[in-house]
């Protein structure tokens, strides 16, 4: 493999696309480790919130020998460091760094020794490990030793014995059987964790390395899995508030024993502690489930098979494990079906407001057509008056126009052409006001 190769002058394709190279190298990003047995493998992992790459690669130059480091070797998120009798690997993730170192296991503390002490015979500088920047969340004390995996039995008590007769967790790993892994889950005062596996005499070291992956593997994963647990714990009296208080609304949406204005007030409020919590925790839920989703691939790459009497690694992931996944995908879950109950519930408010905002709608319109109706009306009343009012003044400018003519000598007697005008007047007035009316309401 050559994945350094420079093929942008081959001239025997198009332009790359960006992403082309960068993706393309991601699976030899990490590749994987070789282990020489007998090993002692020491593996810690810091949760890196807040924690820059300057200052882990500034920590990694503590290293004797690795002050020329450079942050740009940090680039790929993976370092491997060959050192004087020991290799050391930093990978860094989106959530935690992990370091591995892998050293020599001297044989005072391999096979056969009572529950050993481990970390005197560390390589790396005293204080090394306590100075790393981070939380720790993960630390493991991994053993790689030879055994004959045909006398499994006398192994089996063996690492009991190397335990300190801890009650272990055991499994025969491998299509063939390769591999024998024992861990005890515990927590030392020391801060870690141990796990053993026995491998025999001609196994190679990239088969040592892949085991030693999956099995550290298995465990960060299950870490990683479990920080969603104390968080559906703490959401689960919430949300158990929550639909009551749901519930509450319901019931007074339904019986109307409270204003629209109360309910869309206190939806809003429940609507919005929800959605803040979704928004707060949905990517940790998120993560569990891709971690457990993890953590069964790797176990099921062991490949285990049982021995008699004891649990496999498995087994007990299976009844541990599976509880606290099932708590936080059902407190996710119950997140999820609260919102939409609000939002139904919301609806439903919308709606019945929607409903009396018509219903008022519809009163104002009926009232506003009784009073155009009653202006109408008016209108009508006080153009006859109108009409009546202008046919006297015009009556009255005729009466003394005549009597005028009159006046001037002309035979004419004013009393009687008036009476004899009036309904002539009358008619002309109420034909103009009609005439002027239907004008002002042909207009758009």
């Amino acid at each position: 493999m050559h994945p350094n190769i420079d093929i942008h002058s081959s001239g025997l394709l198009p332009d790359d696309d960006p992403q082309r190279i960068s993706l393309h190298n991601e699976v030899h990003a990490r590749p994987s480790q070789r282990i020489r047995l007998p090993a002692l493998v020491i593996y810690v992992v810091v949760i890196n919130d807040g924690i820059t790459r300057e200052q882990e690669c500034e920590h990694l130059r503590r290293i004797p020998g690795q002050k020329t480091l450079t942050l740009e070797q940090l680039q790929n998120n993976f370092l491997r460091l060959r050192l004087q009798g020991y290799t050391l690997r930093w990978e860094r993730h989106s959530e935690f760094t992990r370091y591995s170192l892998v050293q020599h296991l001297p044989e005072v503390a391999q096979l056969g020794a009572t529950d050993p002490e481990l970390l005197s015979y560390l390589t790396l500088p005293q204080g090394w490990l306590a100075e790393i920047p981070g939380r720790t969340f993960a630390a493991i004390k991994l053993a790689m030793v030879y055994g004959d995996l045909n006398e499994s039995d006398e192994l089996l008590i063996q690492a009991r014995r190397w335990f300190g007769e801890n009650p272990v967790v055991a499994s025969l790993i491998g299509r063939d059987e390769h591999s024998l892994a024992v861990t005890d889950f515990m927590l030392r005062p020391s801060g870690f964790e141990r796990m053993l596996v026995i491998m025999p005499l001609n196994a190679s070291e990239t088969r040592a390395g892949r085991v030693s992956q999956r099995l550290l593997e298995i465990e960060t994963y299950r870490l990683m899995a479990l920080k969603g647990l104390p968080v559906a714990k703490q959401l689960i009296p919430e949300l158990t508030k929550a639909e009551q208080q749901l519930a509450d609304i319901t019931a007074q949406l339904e019986n109307k024993a409270a204003s629209d204005q109360e309910l869309l007030d206190t939806l809003i409020s429940l609507a919005t502690r929800i959605e803040h919590a979704t928004v707060a925790h949905a990517y940790r839920f998120a993560a569990t489930q891709a971690y457990n989703k993890l953590v069964t691939q790797r176990i099921g790459e062991l490949r285990e098979k049982a021995i008699p009497g004891t649990q496999t690694i498995g087994e007990f992931m299976q009844r541990r494990l599976s509880p606290a996944i099932a708590t936080v995908e059902a407190t996710a879950q119950r997140m999820s079906y609260l919102s939409a109950r609000v939002s139904r519930a919301s609806a439903l408010l919308r709606t019945r407001v929607d409903i009396l905002t018509e219903t008022q709608n519809q009163q104002l319109l009926e009232k506003l057509t009784r009073g155009q109706e009653l202006q109408l009306r008016l209108q009508s009343t006080v153009e006859g008056l109108s009409i009546a009012a202008i046919s006297y003044y015009v009556v009255s400018l005729l009466l003394y126009l005549a009597k005028a003519g009159k006046a001037i000598g002309l035979p004419i007697q004013p009393e009687l052409l008036t009476g004899l005008m009036i309904p002539v007047v009358v008619w002309l007035v109420w034909r103009t006001t009609r005439r002027i009316h239907d004008r002002f309401l042909k207009l758009p």
